[in-house]
C-alpha cells in the first residue's frame, strides 16, 4: 500500500485518491458522480475493507482535493485519469464499481483499458449508461432542456443549487422519506469542494457521451444496479437498456429506492456487490 495520496496526470492535474487495506488483496476501485468525490463511497470503502478487500478510490480532476485544472472534463479524459490511477498503483484483476457519472467512466475505463488482467468484473451504481441526452438514434433520453436547466442553476448559484437538488437526489421528496441533514450536508460539502468549471463542463460529458459501443466491448462479467424511483437517472433509459448492450450483465431493479442509494441504502447495495464478486 502506497503513502502517496496523488497521481500527477500528463497534463499536470494531481489526482487525489485513497488506498486502503492490504496491497495482496483483491482490489475495487470505487468511481464517484458527479459534483462529488471519493468521500461518496465511505459506507463501501469501510464495508469492503472489513471483507479483507483493497479499496481505492479518486477524486476525479476538478472534484473534491484534485487540482481544479481548466481543461479535460469530459468522459475520454476522465477515464484516462482513472487508468492512471490504476497504473501507478499496479491493480491488476480489479473490481470496478462506478455511480452515475462515475458508471459511465466505468464503462470508458474498461473497454479502453480494461485488458491484459486489469479488470476481473465491474459494476454499474444508478449509471448515466448507455446515454441520457434525448436524440434520434436515442429517443427514450431526456432533452436538452433538463440538462440546459442543470447548467443554469450551477452558473448562477451553485451553492444554493447544491442545497436544493440533494432532496430528488435522495428522494427525500417522497412520502415518508424524512431528509436526513448530514447526508444533504455532505452532498454539500462534497461538491463545493470542486471546481465549477469541472462541475459546468462535466455536465455535457454526462449527458451527451454515448457509451454505448464501450458496454458493447466489454468483455468481463458487469452488474448493473438501478432503483425504479431514481429521479435524477430514469431506469427505462438507463438500466434497461444498457443490459441490452453488454455481454455479461446481471440487472437488478430496487423497488422505490433513490439515485442515492449507496448510501440511503448501504446495506442492501454492499450484500450484492459482494455477493456479485465472490460468485
Amino acid at each position: 500500500m502506497t503513502n502517496e495520496s496523488f497521481v500527477t496526470t500528463a497534463d499536470g492535474t494531481r489526482l487525489f485518491f485513497k488506498d486502503w487495506g492490504p496491497r495482496e488483496a483483491q482490489a475495487i476501485v470505487f468511481h464517484h458522480g458527479w459534483p462529488l468525490s471519493s468521500d461518496d463511497w465511505d459506507a463501501q470503502m469501510l464495508f469492503f475493507l472489513s471483507k479483507g478487500y483493497r479499496v481505492v478510490a479518486h477524486d476525479r480532476r476538478g472534484h473534491g482535493r484534485s487540482s481544479q485544472s481548466s481543461e479535460g472534463h469530459d468522459m475520454d479524459t476522465y477515464a484516462a485519469d482513472a487508468n492512471a490511477i490504476v497504473e501507478y498503483l499496479d491493480l491488476k484483476n480489479a473490481i470496478h464499481v462506478g455511480h452515475s457519472t462515475g458508471g459511465g467512466e466505468v464503462a470508458r475505463y474498461v473497454a479502453r483499458y480494461g485488458g491484459n488482467g486489469r479488470v476481473a468484473k465491474a459494476v454499474l451504481i444508478s449509471a448515466v449508461t448507455p446515454i441520457m441526452l434525448k436524440t434520434e438514434a436515442f429517443p427514450l433520453g431526456l432533452p436538452i432542456e433538463v440538462f440546459d436547466g442543470l447548467r443554469a442553476q450551477t452558473a448562477a448559484n451553485r451553492a444554493q443549487f447544491f442545497r436544493d437538488l440533494p432532496i430528488p437526489f435522495y428522494n427525500f421528496n417522497r412520502d415518508g422519506n424524512a431528509p436526513i441533514p448530514g447526508v444533504i450536508d455532505n452532498w454539500w460539502r462534497q461538491g463545493m469542494m470542486g471546481s465549477a468549471k469541472a462541475h459546468y463542463e462535466g455536465i455535457k460529458a454526462f449527458s451527451e457521451t454515448d457509451l454505448s459501443a464501450d458496454l458493447k466491448a466489454i468483455e468481463v462479467p458487469v452488474l448493473i444496479l438501478h432503483g425504479d424511483d431514481d429521479q435524477i437517472v430514469p431506469i427505462a433509459a438507463a438500466a434497461l437498456e444498457a443490459i441490452k448492450l453488454v455481454k455479461h450483465g446481471t440487472l437488478k431493479v430496487y423497488p422505490g429506492f433513490s439515485h442515492g442509494m449507496a448510501t440511503i441504502n448501504a446495506d442492501a447495495i454492499n450484500a450484492d456487490i459482494l455477493s456479485f464478486i465472490e460468485g
